[in-house]
């Protein structure tokens, strides 16, 4: 039986489907983001090969913009399979739809219901789940992502987004206003006048006006405002208590994304704190580094239900493939002998080996390790096998922290 927090959370997504999208724009450009890029997902779950046909589902799918991803990524790759869009609000159907439509993509499957139904919904045997910001607003998070769990393949993974709680502070003290001054029973339209009239008259003091790393309310339109500041069921996880969530579905964290930002050396200077941190067992530094930070939103992870690894730079037949795809703009990057990057106003700077922009130039999606390092050899004799692979190695390494470099087998 429907609660009434279901009520109310069901007249949300109703009124403000989410994310605010036109379908108009898909002529304009494809939303791009982690996690389940297709070549990210082939890197972090399936190291460098996917299974043919490929079977992938959105669960909570909203307004499609994983879904959308994935299956132009999918159509653009000619990989066979399907995309199943799972979601219980026919408002966001309706704009997932009509955007799939605009693309002309035909390798996509929308169902209503939950993803606590979900093998009752659309079967099982699934590749690839992607559930992104969706498991911080069930009523139980841990029963959800069992559920999707069970449909699942062994040899298969999952893409996860759930909200980050140290670098949400403000927000629910602002939902807990809300629910005071436009109690949840009010018709959505109403909740949002009353929520944009009390964030315009709290005091500068107030943490959410002291917090510049969540922008929704700012940015993200009548959808937006309504999702981050007066959604009626919501909660944030530390990374032990996402770590735990995981845990509780029999699933292993493969990766952080960007894994730079889950390490405590991206933001310690001085070297005997750094060594006593990289002391700690991985995910005690992660947990660490999120408590330094104080930015983390939200949390992105790839899992498995197995000690999985990335794939690595170990084979001359891989494929590296960045992820903005411009080898000569990175290259130009990199001349400064290290990669710079900037997160939420933090810069984290990784140092890159003298041969790194060499490497990166010739990076076009195409070329295998054996056919870059016969290039740059046929410039430097004595750069065989092993020194290039070295030098790779530590490349890939600082590129592959902040998720700009991926790898594929042919």
């Amino acid at each position: 039986m429907a609660t009434d927090t279901d009520i109310a959370v069901a007249a949300h997504y109703a009124a403000y489907p989410y994310p605010a999208r036109n379908p108009a724009d898909e002529a304009k450009r494809l939303i791009e983001g982690s996690p389940s890029r297709l070549a990210e997902i082939e890197h972090y779950l399936f190291d460098g090969r996917l299974p043919e046909p490929f079977r992938a589902l959105v669960a909570g799918g909203g307004s499609g913009d994983a879904t959308i991803m994935l299956a132009q990524h999918m159509a653009d790759r000619k990989l066979a399979g399907e995309v199943v869009w799972l979601d219980l609000s026919p408002a966001a159907r309706a704009v997932a739809e009509a955007r799939a439509a605009a693309r002309g993509l035909t390798n996509i499957r929308f169902v209503e219901g939950s993803l606590l139904d979900a093998e009752a919904a659309v079967g099982g045997g699934f590749d690839y789940v992607d559930c992104c910001g969706v498991l911080h607003h069930l009523a139980a998070p841990e029963a959800g992502l069992a559920a999707l769990r069970a449909v699942l393949k062994a040899t298969g993974g999952l893409g996860v987004m759930v909200y980050g709680a140290i670098g949400r502070r403000g927000v629910y003290d602002m939902q807990a206003l809300g629910d005071v001054l436009a109690p949840q029973s009010l018709p959505p339209a109403e909740r949002l006048a009353v929520g944009r009239r009390l964030f315009a008259d709290l005091p500068p003091s107030h943490w959410l006006k002291r917090n510049p790393f969540v922008r929704d309310h700012l940015d993200g339109g009548d959808a937006g405002f309504y999702d981050l500041l007066l959604h009626a069921r919501d909660r944030a996880y530390t990374v032990p208590e996402f770590v735990a969530l995981a845990t509780s579905a029999g699933l292993e964290i493969v990766s952080f994304i960007e894994p730079a930002l889950y390490d405590p050396a991206a933001y310690l200077r001085d070297p005997k704190l750094k060594a006593k941190a990289a002391a700690l067992p991985p995910l005690a530094q992660a947990a660490m580094a999120e408590q330094i930070a104080g930015m983390l939103t939200k949390h992105v992870a790839y899992l498995a239900p197995d000690a999985r690894r990335p794939a690595a730079p170990d084979d001359p037949g891989l494929i590296p493939i960045l992820r903005d795809g411009d080898g000569p703009a990175l290259a130009g990057a990199l001349r400064s002998g290290r990669i710079v990057a900037k997160h939420m106003g933090v810069e984290i700077a990784i140092p890159v080996p003298k041969l790194a922009p060499a490497m990166v130039r010739r990076i076009d999606g195409e070329r295998t390790l054996g056919e870059i390092a016969e290039d740059l050899r046929q410039a430097d004799a004595a750069l065989n096998w092993p020194k290039f692979q070295a030098a790779f190695q530590d490349t890939f390494q600082a590129l592959h922290r902040l998720n700009l470099i991926w790898l594929r087998r042919p």
